[in-house]
């Protein structure tokens, strides 16, 4: 175990009205199990995260809520939690939002809390995605192809162009407004009127449009960067790893995660981190293409709520390698930790329960067996980042240590809370579908259910018979499915969405 001076507190903050983020809990616990005072400033209440027994005291967020753009009742909610602890305490931002807004009064705020030092609005500049868009292509960091449309008719072109489906992003999704029906960050567009609708919905957002070019998602595809970071991006901790498993599937958070040194990944993220005279703590995602290339597709100006795979040997985590930089400490050489495993185990089971498969794959790790420490490997001077990496031995992999988002033998109570919240939340949704499901539509929900598999046996029985006339109808099939061009009317595009 690392030992270091504990006596300044914490206070971890988070925003987004989100009980279940395992990433609040995994910060507690962390700085908790190193003897520091934490406190953490929530806007939902605690949730399960509030019966860990390492939290001293769970304080209410902005009394009606924040808006970005005037994070001014922020400042007045710090300053009373600051006035309640009694001395200066670390502050640690755990969503998009609480970064951006504690960025923007932080100068306000450093007699009472030790905060990354980020300048020129930092976190809400690399957030925005359009602005990362921008860096992107300025410093050479692949990116997928993005379009900004300036008019409905831009989008439905530029959709067109790109080749559908695309993805479509608001560039600031911070701003989007709660409960704004069919306005998500992210959405994956089918068709061209779609496009056009979503621009006509800008203002309603609160920040642009972008669309970007759909990349495929498979079984090696989606990877992630984590990393915290002293004045001038010089890098305390980092280290890359691949999602096995997510939710929602394919598109989603981290469910299972493993820590994996890949180069080029490491090599993104630490050249970012560099140019952007990063301090704090990132979490990059990246998308691997039909090519082989890691393209960043997300900037999150504060840590991943599967932070906690990277841990080395000793528990050091870039929460707690934060909290040693900003208390004036040596932060210790990172030993060991690439082959670990992050589970979410609500996320991993809902997504296991929608068909995904818990990974049982040998890992990728670096050739040179000396550089495998990952973090110190990526984080030392000089280091060759443009090692080919090879397949593990199954082995080794195996013996990579689990750490789950929840359960804690030393840490019981949040599990317990989280649980039972999911399995009322699950009972309480079903009761209220059948309530007003008469007896026929039961049985008709039951028989949806039941469906998949029986369309699964359906087509194996079907593969080989089809596979014969599947050639030749192969050319009309695509041309009947082939969406319409922009300047046709919507109506064909709405009806094949339905």
């Amino acid at each position: 175990m690392h030992a270091y001076l504990n006596h300044v507190p914490a206070v971890v903050l988070r925003l987004d009205r989100n009980p279940f983020h395992h990433g609040t809990l995994g910060a507690v616990r962390s700085l908790g199990r190193k003897g520091v005072e934490v406190h953490a400033v929530v806007e939902a209440g605690g949730g399960p995260m509030g019966r860990s027994r390492y939290l001293r005291a769970v304080h209410p967020g902005p009394v009606g809520g924040l808006d970005p753009e005037a994070p001014e009742a922020l400042l007045d909610c710090l300053t009373g939690v600051s006035e309640r602890i009694g001395r200066p305490a670390v502050l640690i931002a755990m969503d998009d939002l609480s970064a951006i807004a504690v960025s923007r009064v932080a100068p306000t705020l450093r007699e009472r809390f030790r905060i990354p030092h980020q300048p020129d609005n930092l976190p809400a500049r690399v957030a925005d995605k359009a602005e990362l868009s921008r860096l992107c292509a300025r410093w050479d960091v692949p990116h997928p192809e993005t379009v900004i449309p300036a008019s409905g008719a831009e989008a439905a072109e530029a959709a067109w162009r790109l080749g559908l489906p695309v993805i479509a992003k608001w560039s600031r999704p911070w701003l989007l407004p709660s409960g704004a029906d069919g306005l998500r960050s992210t959405m994956l567009v089918h068709t061209t009127a779609e496009a056009r609708r979503l621009y006509e919905r800008s203002a309603e957002a609160g920040s642009r449009l972008l669309l970007q070019r759909f990349l495929p998602a498979g079984a090696d595809t989606d990877w992630f960067f984590h990393g915290a970071f002293a004045r001038g991006g010089r890098p305390l901790l980092a280290g890359s790893g691949r999602k096995e498993l997510s939710w929602p599937v394919r598109t989603g958070l981290t469910a299972v995660g493993r820590w994996l040194p890949d180069p080029a990944v490491e090599e993104a993220g630490l050249r970012l981190a560099e140019r952007l005279g990063y301090q704090g703590i990132l979490d990059l995602d990246f998308r691997r293409d039909e090519l082989g290339c890691f393209r960043l597709v997300d900037f999150n100006p504060r840590p991943g709520a599967q932070f906690r795979l990277f841990a080395d040997s000793a528990g050091l985590d870039v929460v707690q390698a934060m909290y040693l930089d900003l208390t004036g400490q040596q932060v210790p050489q990172p030993s060991g930790g690439p082959g670990r495993v992050f589970v979410a185990e609500n996320y991993a089971l809902l997504a296991r329960i929608r068909g995904g498969s818990m990974p049982r794959r040998p890992a990728l790790v670096p050739a040179d067996p000396a550089g495998s420490a990952g973090a110190s490997a990526s984080s030392a001077p000089g280091a060759d980042r443009g090692t080919a990496p090879k397949r593990a031995p199954r082995r080794a992999v195996e013996r990579g240590r689990v750490e789950t988002a929840w359960f804690a033998a030393d840490d019981l109570l949040p599990f317990l809370a989280m649980l039972g919240a999911l399995l009322g939340r699950g009972a309480g949704k079903g009761v209220r579908a059948l309530r007003g499901v008469p007896e026929q539509g039961r049985r008709t929900a039951l028989a949806v259910v039941r469906a998949p598999r029986q369309r699964s046996r359906n087509q194996s029985e079907a593969g080989s018979a089809g596979s014969a006339g599947s050639a030749g109808s192969a050319g009309s099939a695509g041309s009947a499915s082939r969406p319409v061009p922009p300047g046709a009317s919507a109506e064909p595009d709405e009806l094949v969405t339905r």
